[in-house]
């Protein structure tokens, strides 16, 4: 079944098929990154091995869902809050992992300075997040940052995986984007589903037609944030209250980033 066919038969007569969103937007965003489970699959090995195999984890930006689902396929004892802001993203998450006791979802807005006060929790073992706070610029993700720190137990972790470009490599970063773009072109061709067809997509079904109407009343069509390096990520991050920071997984554009309280 090619991505459009996914998409598309995501609602029954009964309501959507969570799962099918689930795989449609896992489809996507690989088109974007297909090293996408690598970095979850080290995300989760260093939440076992700093934390254990019964964390309490916030699943910061947390969209469908991704990360808490590894997460409770990894660690069926663990405890997952996701929060977001995203109606629709919300929506295929919520349904997802309805009457999972195990996950709660919050919806805040993170550059609202009281966003923690929503949560069930007052401290996490672990807060995880990837490929969300590139929509932020460098002066709000600081302040994020601090606000994840106090968040985090003493002995827990903060991980962000994102897109972290070192400016001072214009020429291998510069090469890294063709032969990235040349991939997604070629997926592209095959039937692949970039951002902007998947929202599509949502937009026409009966159940996700509101929420995606919010969602883009409240995003509009695209980031505008900054993609600092990963020396930028781990030297705020130290500076918040984090006594250890660094990658601990990359690729030509994405880091991995760790950060021990």
């Amino acid at each position: 079944m090619n991505a459009d066919t996914t998409a598309t038969t995501a609602t029954t007569a009964a309501g959507a098929d969570w799962q099918a969103w689930q795989q449609s937007w896992d489809r996507q965003q690989e088109w974007y990154m297909p090293d996408r489970e690598d970095r979850f699959r080290i995300m989760l090995d260093m939440v076992g091995a700093l934390v254990g195999p019964a964390p309490r984890v916030l699943d910061l930006a947390c969209g469908t869902g991704t990360i808490t689902a590894r997460l409770l396929a990894r660690f069926p004892e663990a405890t997952g809050t996701g929060v977001d802001l995203d109606p629709a993203l919300l929506a295929i998450a919520e349904g997802t992992f309805a009457g999972d006791e195990r996950v709660s979802f919050v919806t805040a807005d993170l550059k609202d300075r009281d966003w923690p006060a929503k949560l069930p929790y007052g401290s996490y073992d672990a807060v995880l997040t990837a490929t969300a706070l590139h929509w932020f610029h460098a002066e709000p993700l600081a302040d994020l940052y601090g606000r994840v720190a106090g968040l985090v137990r003493d002995g827990g972790v903060f991980m962000n995986a994102d897109h972290m470009t070192d400016d001072t490599t214009p020429r291998i970063n510069a090469a890294e984007r063709a032969r990235r773009h040349a991939r997604m072109d070629a997926a592209k061709d095959g039937g692949a589903l970039d951002w902007a067809r998947w929202w599509q997509l949502v937009a026409k079904d009966p159940v996700l037609a509101g929420p995606a109407a919010r969602r883009f009343e409240i995003y509009g069509e695209h980031a505008d944030g900054d993609t600092p390096s990963a020396a930028w990520h781990a030297r705020v991050l130290r500076e918040k209250g984090f006594g250890e920071a660094r990658p601990v997984w990359c690729s030509p554009s994405d880091t991995l980033l760790l950060a021990l309280k």
